[in-house]
């Protein structure tokens, strides 16, 4: 199944992005499924002010939650020696 099948228009969702000025900080950050101004018929993401092809590359979550946990995976916690978030 396509990602694109997975969201409608208007849905909000959660992404792990990183800081494009520092790439050893990131951050889970809300985003909204939004009809791709330029490509028509197709979905993107609105994440500060820009536009992203909805597609399999970006891990997209349903819940805070879902994204907190993926975050902690992949950069640990805090308080946890080699924290990398």
């Amino acid at each position: 199944m396509e990602i694109q099948e997975n969201f409608q228009p208007g849905e909000v969702v959660y992404v792990i992005i990183r800081n494009p000025h520092a790439q050893d900080v990131a951050q889970v950050q809300q985003a909204a499924v939004v009809e791709n101004p330029e490509q028509p018929k197709e979905l993107a993401l609105f994440i500060y002010e820009t536009y992203y092809p909805l597609t399999d590359e970006i891990a997209v979550y349903k819940s805070a939650d879902e994204a907190e946990a993926a975050y902690e995976d992949a950069f640990g916690t805090a308080d946890q020696e080699g924290y990398h978030g």
